[in-house]
């Protein structure tokens, strides 16, 4: 691409051309759609056209003459032949996009948005794009079970953000968050998703070629539930159990796979939740089902082996699908422990093979799922839980490495996952760094493999003239390393705010020390001092920037917490009453803006539970 543009995903092949297409008026034939894709590629178009502030009307048909069109698209199979691809050529005379399919000619106007986003006196250079996918599902996982349940303007957003990123799947990982009508006690402070806003989100998805998938965990997690007394019987564990971190769960997290009702249960999720989705295929979770044998499966796991008996249920769940016209994504991290059962898995089922840090070994466990001709998909993530500005540094090998391992073994799909634990702290821009990386290395490894991020973040998301935001957030997100304190799955700012009783050498901030803090504090005073140059176009533009002063100023408060624990060295409880009033009138201020950022984006059920673990320190401090 000539130096002056970047593109978001970078396309497979770029040949620049002499000369320049002025952008002129004129009118947009889509030619080869059907009745179904034709308002969906109009509308791409139409958005095309507003960025170039054109007014480009839309026809359909065959058009004869390139003479009037400014635009034209046209689908032919026998022309293109790969799925998804496109060819777009800017002439003298016009742009001309030539695709196989509807999807690939959606891609191929999300491409010239994104080239007259960036005209410069009104022109474009002359290029030939060769564009097609290196995976064919390119998908993101999204957690609304973590107290943060997205408002639906907020959805509707991030399927367009998603969309012009060329992302082609979307899945809401549920625990408790759907409106199940039986089963109001587990999910009548969450703030649910309702059926009618699933259809809604549904058809909002398939206008922008974007399949919503089911996500309904279906063994583990299942604490929400589990603690209500109508369900405790069907835990694994009903009087709780010892998690892998140590301590004691009072509440069970795994359905006993033993139990009738464990599956009857599920039947009826399923009978409720599928019927709002036109995907067929659904995420049926299944990880981290850590008491799993240790409960009233004990004799059957200890006559089969634990693994096996995981596998058994696991059929049922497929069978249960299957019967309802869908096809299951399970998670294949238990599964992996006896990699000799992966033969034995359900046809048809889709592993998802997960890993959130920059050294996880795709390739072995790559291997594995493709020799035993399981079909899966590589699942890194955005980074961001766990932390309050993401973990840059750790995002992007973390996706390069998914993908092009991914890629290697013929993995079917690049799930980008995006979860929220700790409450969900941090705010959707967070997330924008890895989602970005993410879709750009699932659609062409090779060639965005180095692409300069923070450029395209200011061009493609933040629409920030001033080139500031992409630095900025990225430098933000890697302060921890750039400190040589980096954590493995979190940073060390949400512990400090949200476990004051933890003992300042205690595992996640044992790595914290004075003279790192030192080098972090100025560095956050700096880079919010940029932010006054940020320059957003977008309507959210202040918001942006009032989510990200909060998260610095979170950021800032949590290294003098930590510094002052240090210094002294002593518990929060021990700090000298004076520092403690001190730390706490600087922290009440931040947690009063809190709410009402929350609330921008997302809605109120969780908040509550969010709120509280941030005010966990400066209840603290009160004591």
């Amino acid at each position: 691409m000539p130096s002056e543009f970047v593109l978001l995903p970078i396309p497979s092949l770029v040949e620049r051309h002499e000369g320049a297409w002025t952008i002129c008026e004129g009118d947009v034939l889509i030619e080869g759609a059907s009745a179904v894709d034709r308002p969906r590629l109009s509308a791409a178009a139409r958005a095309s056209a507003v960025e170039a502030g054109k007014n480009w009307p839309i026809a359909a048909g065959r058009g004869g003459g390139d003479g009037r069109f400014a635009v034209r698209v046209r689908i032919d199979a026998n022309a293109i032949t790969a799925a998804q691809s496109y060819r777009l050529i800017v002439a003298g005379s016009g742009v001309r996009i030539l695709a196989g399919d509807a999807p690939g000619a959606f891609y191929g106007l999300q491409t010239l948005r994104q080239l007259v986003r960036q005209a410069r006196g009104n022109a474009l250079p002359c290029v030939r794009i060769e564009d097609r996918p290196d995976f064919a599902q390119r998908g993101v996982m999204w957690d609304i079970s973590r107290d943060r349940v997205l408002t639906m303007d907020t959805l509707f957003r991030l399927v367009d953000l998603l969309a012009q990123m060329k992302i082609n799947q979307l899945q809401l990982y549920t625990e408790h968050t759907f409106a199940y009508s039986r089963h109001r006690v587990v999910w009548e402070k969450a703030s649910p998703m309702t059926a009618q806003e699933i259809l809604e989100l549904d058809a909002y998805c398939a206008d922008r070629f974007v399949e919503l998938v089911p996500n309904q965990n279906s063994f583990g997690h299942y604490e929400r539930w589990l603690k209500h007394d109508v369900y405790k019987p069907l835990a694994e564990c009903p009087e709780g159990y010892t998690p892998p971190w140590g301590g004691h769960s009072p509440v069970g997290s795994v359905l006993c796979p033993t139990d009738p009702g464990s599956a009857e249960l599920i039947a009826g999720l399923y009978d409720e939740l599928l019927p709002n989705f036109a995907s067929t295929q659904i995420n049926v979770g299944c990880d981290e089902t850590w008491e799993l044998g240790k409960g009233r499966s004990r004799a059957e796991c200890e006559r089969k082996g634990t693994e096996r008996v995981y596998l058994e249920f696991l059929a049922k769940i497929h069978k249960l699908a299957a019967e309802r016209g869908r096809t299951i994504q399970f998670w294949g991290d238990i599964i992996l422990h006896r990699p000799e059962l992966i033969a034995e898995l359900p046809d048809g089922v889709i592993a998802l093979d997960w890993g959130y840090e920059a050294n996880r070994d795709f390739d072995e466990t790559g291997e594995k799922f493709a020799s035993s001709g399981v079909p899966y998909y590589v699942c890194p993530g955005t980074s961001s839980w766990n932390t309050l500005a993401g973990r840059t540094y750790n995002a992007r090998p973390n996706l390069l490495n998914a993908a092009e391992n991914g890629l290697r073994h013929g993995a079917i799909g690049f799930l980008n996952t995006n979860w929220g634990d700790g409450g969900h702290v941090e705010p959707l821009p967070v997330s924008y760094y890895g989602l970005a990386y993410g879709a750009a290395v699932s659609w062409a490894v090779s060639a965005n493999r180095d692409i300069d991020l923070a450029t395209a973040l200011d061009t493609h998301v933040f629409l920030d003239d001033a080139g500031v935001m992409g630095r900025f957030v990225t430098e933000l997100g890697a302060l921890c390393r750039e400190a040589h304190i980096e954590g493995s799955n979190d940073e060390f700012y949400p512990r400090v705010l949200t476990r004051p009783g933890l003992p300042i050498k205690d595992g996640k901030l044992s790595h914290a020390n004075v003279p790192a803090l030192d080098i972090i504090e100025p560095r956050i005073d700096e880079l919010g001092q940029s932010l006054n140059l940020a320059r957003l176009r977008g309507d959210d533009a202040g918001l942006v920037v009032e989510e990200y002063r909060l998260v610095a100023d979170l950021m800032r408060l949590a290294v003098k917490a930590a510094r002052a624990r240090l210094v002294a060295n002593c518990s929060t409880a021990e700090l000298p009453a004076d520092t403690r009033k001190a730390l706490c009138a600087e922290y009440e201020p931040i947690l009063d803006r809190y709410p009402a950022i929350w609330r921008a984006r997302s809605r109120e059920g969780g908040l509550s539970n969010s709120l509280a673990n941030l005010r966990s320190l400066r209840d603290a401090y009160k004591a």
